[in-house]
């Protein structure tokens, strides 16, 4: 066997596939998955490319965190009083007010705080903030990402036309949207049922499915008066955004979170414990 020419990478493969040079963004897509099936590319990278690919269409508005669910610190508390929120999140950084939402003043880090547990006498919020970057809703996201790779910032406030707060994304968010669904053996097709049988004898379901059908397929009885869908319950058991692979038990059923990120969940996997009729 001849090992003088060493066997070409995916990237190598695909480039000599991408010859055909595709005329417009659905042809490349369907270049794209052709590669996938022919083992051209794995289902990790196709999912990264087509991530990459929907970004540019995308713009702040389509992914921002919405004012109103915006964890903020008003700059007239003291530290004794929003750190607890700051523990609460876990967030590393958090836009400061001064008087409501829309006069945003700066950016906290959290990791500035440790001057004032380390007892520093002159601590002063306002002295340690970061200037705010503020960007319209219509900003796209390949651009966004760029910006915030060139001046290192991780977080940008996103403003209307007239100037008020519309909500805030950072770069995980921005990210997110390339990796976030790398599992595609996960994913549905918006036409396809919201609860699909999975292997040994577990059920994928969407977030989205009304407790009213979820009760029908799985017997159950839970009450739709505090909650529309089985995301909403599953949240509100959980207490806050869970990530994804984590579960949890309750009426004689596991949830585990297939897939979600840092506002909502998308797909859960639901098998009834063991013993359980």
């Amino acid at each position: 066997m001849d090992d003088s020419h060493p066997k070409p990478t995916w990237l190598e493969r695909l480039g000599a596939l991408l010859m055909r040079e595709p005329e417009d963004r659905e042809q490349l897509i369907e270049l794209l998955r052709s590669s996938y099936e022919r083992n051209l590319l794995d289902s990790d990278a196709l999912s990264m490319i087509e991530g990459v690919l929907q970004v540019s269409e995308m713009q702040a508005r389509d992914i921002m965190i919405p004012r109103a669910q915006m964890d903020v610190i008003d700059i007239a508390e003291s530290p004794d009083k929003f750190i607890p929120l700051v523990i609460q999140t876990n967030h590393s950084r958090f836009p400061v007010i001064e008087d409501n939402k829309d006069d945003v003043i700066g950016i906290l880090l959290a990791k500035d705080l440790l001057r004032y547990y380390a007892g520093e006498e002159e601590f002063n919020v306002r002295d340690m903030l970061r200037p705010a970057v503020f960007i319209p809703e219509s900003k796209r996201l390949n651009v966004l990402l760029k910006d915030f790779r060139a001046n290192r910032n991780h977080m940008a406030i996103v403003v209307d036309e007239y100037g008020g707060v519309a909500g805030l994304v950072t770069i995980e968010d921005v990210l997110e949207q390339i990796v976030g669904d790398i599992e595609d053996e996960y994913d549905f097709d918006e036409t396809e049922d919201d609860i699909i049988a999975d292997k040994g004898g577990a059920w994928r379901v969407k977030a989205v499915t009304e407790l009213a059908k979820f009760n029908e397929m799985f017997a159950t009885g839970f009450s739709d008066e505090d909650h529309d869908t089985i995301g909403g319950l599953v949240l509100s058991r959980f207490g806050r955004m869970p990530k994804r692979g984590e579960q949890l038990s309750f009426d004689n059923l596991n949830f585990k979170v297939l897939r979600a990120d840092s506002r909502r969940l998308h797909l859960l996997l639901v098998e009834k414990k063991a013993g359980a009729k």
